[in-house]
C-alpha cells in the first residue's frame, strides 16, 4: 500500500523528469538553429569552394604588403577554379600572433568597397569639421568585411575590419588613399588576370 508522502515523492519526480525534458528540448533546438545559422552564414568563399566531389585549384598572386599603424598585412589575389567556373577574391592576411586573420573580398564586392571608398572620403572632411566626441562611418559587404574611418579628438582614423567574428581582426590605417590605392591595385590585377 503507498503512502501520502511515495505518491508525492512520484508526483514530484514526473514533474522533474518533465522540467528535465523540456529543458534538454530546448538545449537540442538551440543547438539546431544554431547550425542552421552557422550552415547559411558561408562566406562566398566558402560557398564557392565547398561543393563535395569537386577539385578546387587555388592560385595566388602576391601583392604589396599593407601597410597600416601598428603592423603589416600580406595582400594577395586568389583565383579559385572548379567545375563551377573561376572566381576572384583579394585576401588581406592579418599575422598574429597565433593564428591568422584573413579577410576574402570577392570580386564583385571590391568594386562595391572601392564605390563605399570614394563616398567615404568626401564624408571624412564635414565628420571631422562637425567636432564629434565620437563618429564611425563604414561600410559592410555580405561577408561582414568592413572598411571605414572613426572620428575622435579630432582625429580620424580609417580601419579594416578583416572577419564578422572574432578578436585582433582589425587593421588600422592613417589614410584612406592608402586603403583606396590597395583596393584599386587588387581591382586591376584582378582584371589582368581575367584577361589572361
Amino acid at each position: 500500500m503507498k503512502t501520502k508522502h511515495t505518491k508525492n515523492n512520484s508526483i514530484v519526480s514526473k514533474h522533474l523528469l518533465l522540467a528535465l525534458a523540456i529543458i534538454v528540448g530546448s538545449i537540442a533546438s538551440g543547438a539546431q538553429d544554431t547550425k542552421k545559422e552557422a550552415e547559411t552564414l558561408k562566406t562566398k568563399m566558402d560557398a564557392f569552394v565547398s561543393k563535395t566531389g569537386t577539385i578546387n585549384k587555388f592560385v595566388d598572386v602576391n601583392l604589396p604588403a599593407l601597410k597600416s599603424s601598428y603592423d603589416r598585412s600580406e595582400t594577395r589575389v586568389r583565383k579559385i577554379t572548379n567545375l563551377s567556373g573561376t572566381a576572384y577574391f583579394y585576401q588581406i592576411v592579418k599575422k598574429g600572433q597565433y593564428s591568422n586573420t584573413t579577410a576574402s573580398i570577392e570580386y564583385s564586392d571590391l568594386l562595391e568597397v572601392l564605390k563605399a571608398l570614394k563616398v567615404l572620403k568626401t564624408d571624412v572632411e564635414k565628420d571631422l569639421a562637425a567636432n564629434p566626441d565620437y563618429l564611425e562611418n563604414k561600410f559592410v559587404t555580405v561577408d561582414g568585411f568592413q572598411v571605414g574611418y572613426y572620428v575622435s579628438n579630432k582625429k580620424v582614423t580609417w580601419y579594416l575590419k578583416l572577419e564578422k567574428y572574432g578578436s585582433d581582426n582589425t587593421l588600422f590605417i592613417s589614410d584612406g588613399d592608402v586603403v583606396e590605392s590597395a583596393f584599386t591595385e587588387a581591382k586591376a590585377k584582378i582584371e589582368e588576370l581575367k584577361k589572361a
